[in-house]
């Protein structure tokens, strides 16, 4: 669907892991093996219908936040979808800065509070503003290089896999048998400078540890 494709692409270049679904029943079979931060859900979808999907994914328990979209902008529309426990409406056609926006909003409250700054040592990572600095000093970084540091900060010392990373900060389309993370991962390395902290953990993934513990290769 030209729609979903068209909104998987903006997602992306907005640094966000996207999968898409064209049909009701492949929504909700992804659904049952992902946990998303944020369901942008179209109410017409072909199939198992998008009110149907939306009742399954609350029906769940799953943190997941949904967003209603339609092409009716009624005001009783509105109120059905937000009715089945969609966490948010959304008519057609839109903006787009408005669709990551709130996008954005739902996927701050799928998720446990976020301490304002993410730190290890000296290096600080600022998840509203996108910025992360060592010692002070701002170091530039890749989407998926920023996207690494955040979910291993955010895990404070435990160990982070390859396959969680992948999900986490890439998508579906990624090959669960790629050099990809640990590509990036010696980049952010290489980035982030000496002394290390990132640990590799062997044949689990990777940490950044706690206060008192050094980095290892």
């Amino acid at each position: 669907m030209p729609l979903a494709d068209a909104i998987a692409r903006g997602l992306r270049r907005e640094g966000m892991a996207v999968d898409v679904a064209y049909d009701g029943e492949s929504g909700h079979e992804k659904s049952t093996i992902t946990r998303y931060d944020v369901v942008v859900l179209d109410r017409d979808l072909p199939g198992m219908s998008g009110d149907e999907l939306c009742k399954e994914i609350l029906s769940s328990g799953a943190l997941t936040r949904v967003m209603m979209l339609t092409a009716s902008a009624g005001v009783d529309d509105r109120v059905a979808g937000l009715s089945l426990g969609a966490d948010d409406y959304l008519a057609k056609p839109f903006a787009f800065p408005e669709l990551v926006a709130r996008v954005r909003a739902l996927a701050r409250r799928a998720t446990p509070a976020t301490p304002p700054l993410l730190s290890a040592r000296d290096v600080e990572l600022d998840p509203a503003r996108r910025t992360v600095r060592r010692g002070g000093a701002l170091v530039e970084l890749t989407r998926k290089e920023f996207g690494v540091l955040e979910v291993l900060l955010a895990a404070k010392g435990s160990v982070v896999s390859s396959e969680e990373l992948l999900e986490r900060v890439w998508d579906e389309n990624a090959d669960p048998f790629t050099t990809t993370v640990r590509v990036t991962v010696m980049t952010l390395r290489k980035k982030l400078g000496e002394p290390g902290i990132i640990d590799t953990v062997v044949g689990s993934g990777y940490r950044v540890p706690s206060a008192g513990t050094s980095a290892e290769d």
